[in-house]
């Protein structure tokens, strides 16, 4: 693997039940990201009914953040595990209705 392209290290859509589904896209870059200080690109989506309700990414220019239905708050990412953790912690606390 060169240092000079990005590396896919995990896209997978995971059914959570007839309405809902998690879907997890992480690369890893050469470089940061226009806007992040670490070399990761993710988007880790939550979609129920059809819509997008939790979306944790890091769009170029925009830097780490999370969406909350139509709220976007700035997301503090520390490593990939961690990221990974919070996300699936606020899909469970979204699917408990809090």
């Amino acid at each position: 693997m060169s240092n000079t392209v990005a590396e896919l290290l995990l896209r997978e859509r995971l059914v959570l039940s007839q309405r809902a589904f998690v879907e997890i896209v992480i690369w890893r870059l050469p470089a940061a990201s226009r806007g992040s200080e670490h070399g990761v690109k993710y988007r880790l989506a939550y979609v129920a009914n059809g819509r997008c309700v939790l979306r944790f990414d890091n769009e170029a220019g925009k830097g780490d953040h999370m969406h909350v239905e139509k709220i976007e708050v700035p997301y503090a990412f520390t490593d990939l595990q961690a990221l990974q953790a919070d996300f699936w912690r606020a899909v469970s606390r979204r699917r408990r209705g809090k």
